[in-house]
């Protein structure tokens, strides 16, 4: 059994940027994560309308495009699903040649698309318990962070690559909490 994992960011740029989607892969990886955790179902294909919706006017995107969207959607629901409570992020990297000034933006446009598809699942976060109202209150604030050209940049670098951390551990809140799980069989066959 193959791994399914995150496409390459650079490639995945490319592949949107030729489609001419008003889409970056960071904000396409951060509204598909916000619609799983906000409960959007696992086994349909209902998320491509709202994709297209939201980046393209409503109309479908092309091939290529589109199969960038499902291998982050696979990839995505397979970590979110799984118990491991790990969480990838599709941001800038080397091989784009990004700064740390692309991958603060990176991090905020993933994190205001997280947002985003909360609420085109109509996740209800009035309801929310304590806990996830407090994850999305910490998102709502690093989605203001910003990195200061005065500043000391390996400093900058470590403090972001925390806030990175904490990005994910929001999001694994409200997806404990709105995400499909995935149901395990309750009794396995005996074998005799």
């Amino acid at each position: 059994m193959s791994e399914i994992t995150l496409p390459n960011y650079l490639s995945s740029a490319t592949e949107l940027q030729t489609a001419a989607l008003a889409v970056s892969p960071s904000e396409l990886h951060g509204l598909l994560t916000g619609m799983l955790s906000g409960g959007l179902d696992l086994n349909d294909k209902s998320w491509q309308p709202i994709i297209f919706d939201y980046t393209n006017d409503g109309m479908g995107w092309p091939a290529t495009a589109l199969q960038v969207a499902e291998t982050i959607f696979e990839a995505t629901s397979k970590e979110l699903t799984s118990t491991d409570l790990v969480l990838s992020m599709l941001l800038p990297d080397q091989e784009a040649s990004a700064t740390i000034f692309d991958l603060a933006d990176g991090v905020t446009d993933w994190i205001n698309h997280f947002i985003s598809g909360l609420g085109l699942v109509g996740a209800k976060l009035n309801k929310a318990s304590a806990d996830t109202k407090e994850a999305l209150a910490d998102l709502e604030e690093m989605a203001r962070l910003g990195i200061d050209e005065d500043d000391d940049i390996e400093e900058q670098a470590l403090l972001l690559e925390q806030v990175i951390e904490h990005v994910k551990a929001c999001v694994l809140i409200i997806h404990t909490e709105f995400g499909v799980k995935v149901e395990k069989n309750a009794k396995k066959p005996t074998l005799h």
